[in-house]
């Protein structure tokens, strides 16, 4: 996505060579229509897919998700990295955090996410794919069904990239990052 990758380059910040800040667009401050172009990039790749719900983990997920979720007309479903004192039925799976360094419980409400629900995960970056691998489980414990990953933001040359594709999802980045040296981006098509 053109207007993704100008922005990462023309207002992201690499802190190192893994670890690329984009709060200016997505992360804390969101550029509404490009994240709406986003949803419509999402939309068209997945839009056949029979989707019942977008999946997401807050909350920089939320707005891609957000606007993903609308388009397809399905309920958007965030999970949560705390328990509300209000969850009353919560499933439970834990994710480390890589810019963190810390594990963490992530946790969604059971009534939410049914036996048969065709979902979609949104996120807005995908290195280890740690938060991947938790969401896949609490969608497990659902018996619900993963027909879709999308991804904002993805390094490809990290682990997660290889560990969705080799499971046989249908995964789609809308920038995917095939390397970093010194603060410069190599893109994965380019």
């Amino acid at each position: 996505m053109k207007a993704l990758k100008n922005a990462i380059e023309t207002r992201g910040h690499f802190i190192n060579d893994e670890v690329l800040k984009v709060d200016a667009f997505l992360n804390h401050q969101i550029d509404c229509s490009l994240v709406d172009e986003m949803g419509n990039e999402f939309y068209e790749h997945f839009k056949n897919k029979g989707i019942t719900k977008v999946v997401t983990i807050e909350s920089s997920g939320i707005a891609p998700a957000y606007a993903t979720a609308i388009r397809l007309n399905v309920p958007l479903i965030f999970i949560k990295k705390t328990q509300p004192s209000t969850m009353i039925d919560p499933a439970f799976a834990e994710v480390f955090s890589f810019t963190k360094n810390k594990t963490y419980p992530i946790c969604i409400e059971k009534e939410y996410l049914k036996k048969g629900d065709k979902v979609l995960f949104i996120d807005d970056f995908l290195a280890n794919g740690e938060a991947f691998k938790g969401t896949e489980n609490l969608i497990a414990q659902a018996q619900a069904e993963i027909v879709g990953v999308g991804m904002v933001i993805e390094k490809a040359f990290q682990k997660g990239h290889a560990y969705i594709t080799e499971k046989g999802y249908d995964l789609l980045a809308l920038a995917s990052i095939a390397g970093v040296k010194n603060k410069k981006i190599t893109w994965a098509d380019e």
